[in-house]
């Protein structure tokens, strides 16, 4: 983490392009975890060459893939990079069954500019503190992304009320003329730790694979016209990190037995590969491997007692499922790690 306080003072980079990675003043606790991270008990050994949780024996146990830049342009990469990769380890603990669960990044917007961020940038670990600190983050249907936050002018952002209200939390606007209500019970998720993860290839492998994807900070100038393929840059600048990603996997090109990350963007799926970029792992390329965190889900919910359609009548209770820490049974873990790795062998 010290690597990444260094690089962001540095500040240097493409003046055209202003770094959306920023540590806000309130964001005072970078890792607030109690469990054994799961490179202590997961070895390079024990996992196997390839692996995505785009594809687990034909299963995405991935969320869907955001853009930041619309409605319009706001740089929220590190918010997008944070939830989405939240997002993901709740759906991979309820086995990918039911809809997708999405939470609101617009919220974290709204609620979280002195700890986690704004439009003109912010920390992954902000997002996780905030989120820990408040009790909840409300799913995206309660507060869609509107790209703005309170001191951004960019196009409409001057006329839209953002600052942190209930009615900027969770509402509804029920028909014309009928105006908006805010709603103060609604689904939500939890964090129970989080916390930041060595500049280590096998640390950051043995995290994904145990408990799910992680945030990461990269230098966006390479990317901005990336058409495919693995990326292989090691110039010492351009691991200054000023975007927010989530790495979902790795794998190793047959061709070369070169090893990469399989890391989602933020840009929308016109961009990439599907949304999608490789970048050649082991060398901090880019600035990957240095600024990783992870978040672990406490409860989130998984059915809702409803209001009314115009957000009155809601009844007060909501039923959660609690997130089962990988890191509390090991052994299990490990041996699916072995079984996973002759399996790919085979």
């Amino acid at each position: 983490m010290k690597l990444i306080l260094l690089l962001s003072l540095l500040s240097l980079g493409d003046a055209s392009r202003p770094s959306e990675f920023a540590i806000m003043p309130d964001h005072d606790v970078l890792d607030d975890y109690s469990s054994p991270l799961p490179h202590t008990y997961l070895t390079a050994d024990d996992l196997p060459e390839s692996f995505t949780w785009g594809d687990v024996e034909g299963v995405s146990y991935l969320t869907k893939s955001l853009n930041q830049h619309v409605p319009q342009y706001c740089g929220s990469c590190w918010a997008h990079g944070a939830l989405s990769s939240l997002a993901d380890r709740i759906k991979i603990a309820r086995k990918a069954a039911g809809d997708d669960i999405n939470l609101s990044i617009q919220y974290i917007l709204n609620c979280g500019g002195r700890v986690a961020g704004s439009c003109h940038g912010g920390t992954a670990t902000g997002v996780f503190q905030l989120v820990k600190k408040n009790g909840f983050v409300p799913y995206d249907t309660c507060m869609p992304y509107l790209a703005c936050s309170k001191e951004s002018r960019e196009g409409f952002c001057k006329n839209v009320d953002t600052k942190c209200s209930a009615m900027n939390t969770c509402r509804t606007c029920s028909t014309f003329g009928a105006g908006c209500r805010e709603i103060d019970i609604f689904p939500n998720a939890t964090i129970s730790e989080y916390g930041t993860l060595p500049n280590n290839a096998n640390a950051i492998m043995a995290e994904i694979y145990a408990r799910g994807p992680v945030a990461a900070g990269v230098n966006a100038l390479p990317l901005v016209d990336y058409r495919g393929g693995i990326i292989k840059d090691k110039r010492f600048l351009h691991k200054i990190v000023d975007h927010i990603v989530s790495i979902v996997g790795w794998g190793t090109e047959e061709s070369s037995g070169t090893k990469y990350w399989i890391v989602r963007n933020s840009w929308g799926q016109y961009w990439g590969e599907l949304g999608f970029f490789r970048i050649e792992m082991g060398h901090n390329e880019l600035g990957i491997e240095g600024s990783c965190s992870f978040a672990v889900p406490g409860q989130f919910s998984i059915s809702n007692y409803s209001c009314n359609e115009d957000g009155s009548d809601c009844n007060f209770k909501l039923k959660s499922q609690d997130f089962i820490d990988p890191s509390k049974d090991m052994a299990k873990v490990q041996r699916r790690a072995r079984a996973d790795r002759r399996r790919v062998r085979i």
